[in-house]
């Protein structure tokens, strides 16, 4: 078998925890916060401006199944 996966700690402050009234706010503020997640989508806006990217493309790299 392979190695497990490293374990992460992630900190979400207690007020964002409270305020999100559903699964996807609080996966929103997630993204938002993820410096690999926004730096890949500076880098795909600055590469891809005006092209766009299918929805799907970018579904399959960023979103999982619950």
């Amino acid at each position: 078998m392979g190695q497990p996966a490293e374990e992460k700690i992630l900190k979400i402050p207690v007020s964002v925890f409270e305020s999100a009234e559903t699964k996807e706010e609080l996966e929103d503020w997630l993204l938002a916060n993820d410096p690999v997640f926004v730096k890949e989508m500076e880098r795909i806006k600055k590469e891809e401006s005006g092209k766009g990217i299918p929805l799907e493309e970018a579904a399959k790299k960023w979103l999982t199944e619950s």
